[in-house]
């Protein structure tokens, strides 16, 4: 009998040994990254239009790495295979461009396309078969390019100065619309009916050449340009040559520079010259650039502009364009360089600013060299601003009339006199002052462009 139970006693530790080595096998299978059981990705749209000539983009991902993938592309009745392979191990992403697989069997009438995206994973779960995922994308086709005409346009456009443009544009599918002008890209605003658009555009004053296009393409990616025809007018800016006295580096420029802590330890005078012309000057107008490039969306039914006079009886002292070259001691050491992008107009001490036009305050705070600012939003991408202010009176989102008085003139930022600081922007972009001070130019350049196209629309 004792030997019975110690062969059952035997047996059963055996049992349980087995039963425990299967709990851990068990247990490894199902927390071991090798069989792990999350399926892979496929990142695409759902529904996507296609013109055969971009690639379609999938992406696939997985946690672990990517084992395998194909690709059936169906027009309802005939399948071909447009991609299948394996993938490098350790691979996790992998995107793959789709070409239209020409003469292969699929309907070329066909106006629309069924992908099936599958993948497959290196996980040993599965039977070693890994997990995988699949996807169907749909797939319309347009070949179709957007219709784009041309109502009517400014005649001219000055180096640094402004124009307009009123179009139709017309696609079912319409995704991007601007005008293009070298590097700049000017939005279109939505003008009285549907299918029609109206854009304020600009020639920046620094770039020799000017070519304007009018950009249409739909979400095919199909797309069309038509050249605007303007008549081009080239303009030499001045150049100026500018003494920094010791007493304006250590005034002035110091002042700025002790405001900001990416300058305020900055202990040579030349430096902090730069520092503060240079460096500050243009984070300041990036600022203004990114507050100028908001356009609305809505609808526009009509836009009236009247010319600016900012400042009763102010006098110009200082043009719009200018390249200033600061030189220390002597003329040929040349130690800062920068361009003046506004108009400065000065009167009495502490003199009342007011705006023109009627709008909505977008800046009313200080701006680095332009001390004191408020700016303020036009619509059709027009914005003004006001610098070197001793007061603003205004306030972000406030809406201002024709003839508000909203700031006082002053000596604030980078200013040695009392004056202002005028400047405008079409879309982000510094503009000729001295074209919207001129009621005969904004009639000719605007006003009649509205009118010309206004006759076109409704009579169609």
């Amino acid at each position: 009998m004792a030997y019975k139970s110690t062969k059952s006693s035997g047996l059963k530790m055996v049992v349980g040994l087995m039963f425990l080595a299967l709990l851990i096998s068990i247990g490894y299978i199902y927390t071991a990254e090798e069989f792990e059981r999350v399926a892979p990705t496929i990142k695409s749209a759902d529904n996507m239009y296609w013109n055969k000539i971009k690639p379609i983009k999938v992406v696939l991902h997985d946690n672990i790495g990517l084992k395998s993938f194909d690709l059936i592309l169906s027009d309802g009745k005939n399948s071909v295979s447009v991609g299948r392979g394996e993938i490098d191990a350790e691979t996790k992403k992998q995107t793959l461009l789709i070409k239209y697989p020409e003469g292969k069997g699929l309907d070329p009438e066909a106006k629309k396309l069924i992908l099936q995206v599958s993948v497959s994973d290196r996980s040993f779960w599965n039977f070693m078969q890994g997990n995988s995922n699949r996807k169907n994308i749909t797939i319309l086709l347009d070949y179709k390019r957007p219709n784009v005409n041309i109502l009517s346009n400014s005649y001219s456009i000055t180096q640094g100065g402004s124009a307009l443009v009123v179009f139709q544009a017309e696609d079912e599918n319409l995704d991007e619309l601007y005008v293009e002008v070298g590097k700049v890209h000017f939005k279109a605003q939505p003008y009285r009916e549907k299918g029609f658009y109206v854009a304020l555009i600009a020639w920046p004053f620094n770039q020799d050449d000017f070519k304007a296009q009018l950009i249409a393409r739909d979400i095919a990616g199909n797309s069309r340009s038509v050249d605007i025809p303007y008549y081009v007018k080239t303009h030499k800016y001045r150049t100026s040559w500018i003494q920094a006295k010791d007493s304006f580096i250590d005034g002035k420029i110091t002042d700025l520079a002790s405001e900001d802590p990416k300058y305020a330890g900055i202990t040579d005078k030349i430096e902090r010259l730069k520092a503060v012309n240079e460096k500050m000057r243009l984070a300041n107008e990036e600022l203004i650039h990114s507050l100028g490039k908001n356009l609305s969306t809505d609808f526009l039914t009509s836009w009236k502009i009247t010319k600016f006079y900012p400042l009763r009886n102010g006098q110009r002292v200082a043009s719009y364009g200018d390249e200033r070259h600061y030189y220390y001691k002597t003329k040929d050491n040349i130690v800062s360089h920068s361009y003046h992008v506004g108009y400065d107009l000065a009167s009495t001490k502490m003199a009342s600013i007011k705006t023109s036009n009627a709008g909505k305050v977008v800046f009313s705070s200080s701006n680095g060299i332009y001390g004191n600012m408020p700016m303020i939003d036009h619509g059709l991408g027009l914005y003004s601003l006001y610098g070197h202010c001793s007061q603003v009176l205004v306030n972000d989102g406030d809406d201002v009339k024709a003839g508000d008085t909203i700031a006082k003139t002053g000596v604030s930022g980078l200013a040695l006199g009392d004056h202002l600081h005028f400047g405008l922007l079409v879309q982000g972009i510094e503009v000729r002052p001295v074209e919207w001070f001129d009621q005969s130019w904004i009639r000719k350049n605007i006003d009649n462009i509205f009118k010309e196209a206004d006759i076109i629309i409704k009579g169609q």
